[in-house]
Parts: C-alpha cells; structure tokens; sequence
C-alpha cells in the first residue's frame, strides 16, 4: 500500500468516521445545555419571532456601519479568504469527482486555472490573516493553540494542494497523498476546534434573532 492508497483508504475512512461521531457529539452537547426558562411576557408572535430569526441570520453577516471604519479590514480579510475556500473547495473539478463518489452528486466546475489564481490568492490572504493576528496587540493575547493549529491545517490543505497542481517539491503522488492526509488532519481536528463554528453560526444568530424579536427588540 502506497501513500496515496493509505491517505484515500484507512485514512480517510477513520478521519471521516472521526469527524462524524465529533460534529454530532459538539451539536448534542449543545442541543442538552440547561436554558433557563423564559418567563417574558412575549411582545411579537411565533410566526414574526421566526422571521427576525431568519433576518437576524443576514444582519448579523455583515457590520454596522457605526464599527465598520475599525473593523473594515478584519471583515475584508474574512470574507475574502472564506470565499477563496469556497472556489477551491467546492468548484474544483478534481474535488467535485472526489465529494461526487461518496454524495452521489457532481456539478459544473471553474477552468483549473481560474481555481488555481484563487488558490493563490486565498493563501495570500491566509498569510496576511496570521501576520495581522500577530501584529495586533489585542488578537495576539487573544489567541490561543486553537487559532494557530486551526490555521495552520486549513493552510496545509492549501499549501499542498497548489504543490500537487503545480507538481512540484517531490512526485506528484508523494504531494497527492500529502494533500489527501492533510484533508484527514483537517476532518479530525474539525469537531474539537474552531473550525466547527461553520454549524454554529447561522443557527446562533437565527436563535438570538428569534428571542430579539419575541422580547419586541430589533434583530
């Protein structure tokens, strides 16, 4: 068995079977928390309580406009690499052949160089992300292991796949079944870090826009 059968055999069956058990047991823990019972009178209706949850799930996405000016490059940093994962992720023709063998489903991909630009371009952003956590005085004492090795598989996973696309540093099946075993790291790592955030973030903001909405408070 060569590293690539490795990577895309044993290890990635146990990385997935990890990551499933992980996510579900992250979101049944938080599905049990104690909630202390709302005794608030309700000042809007289910139906409009629900409508805030959703609107709230949009507004909360983008900053007002009294933080903008302060906040403007974190959010352009943000917002900019989450949608260079998106590209290279998901619009890859290579990955949509990978995910359509176990989903079923495949559908159109972006030309292999326009992805590749990206994927330039989304490790660049990765690098000023760090370099902007470091320099800032208040991210740095902020940060702790998780933020750093959150970074540090997302990149790897970058890192290697533009290797393996350029086929450069060692044989292109020695840089493959790297980049296949840092996919694996990254779905291992996924339910205990940060990265998990992805399933908590629209539902959170959905819930705290409902409960908003219900005390009569805009969401």
């Amino acid at each position: 068995m060569d590293l690539v059968d490795f990577a895309r055999g044993p290890a990635l069956k146990v990385a997935f079977v990890i990551f499933f058990i992980g996510v579900v047991w992250r979101l049944v823990n938080v599905l049990l928390l104690h909630h202390r019972r709302n005794l608030s009178e309700p000042r809007r209706g289910v139906a409009e309580s629900v409508f805030g949850g959703l609107k709230a799930m949009g507004s909360r996405s983008w900053p007002h406009p009294e933080f903008i000016k302060r906040t403007i490059t974190g959010e352009a940093l943000g917002y900019s690499y989450h949608i260079g994962l998106f590209i290279v992720i998901l619009l890859f023709a290579p990955h949509i052949i990978f995910f359509g063998s176990f989903i079923g489903v495949r559908w159109p991909a972006l030309p292999n160089g326009v992805v590749t630009i990206f994927a330039v371009i989304t490790v660049t952003l990765f690098v000023a992300v760090l370099f902007r956590r470091l320099a800032h005085p208040v991210l740095r004492r902020l940060s702790n292991f998780d933020d750093f090795f959150s970074w540090f598989v997302v990149a790897l996973l970058l890192v290697t796949g533009l290797m393996a696309t350029a086929h450069v540093g060692a044989p292109y099946p020695t840089i493959l079944g790297l980049h296949i075993l840092s996919f694996d790291l990254l779905l291992i790592w996924y339910p205990f870090g940060k990265l998990m955030h992805a399933f908590y973030i629209f539902p959170t903001r959905a819930v705290d826009g409902y409960l908003l909405t219900r005390k009569g408070a805009p969401s």
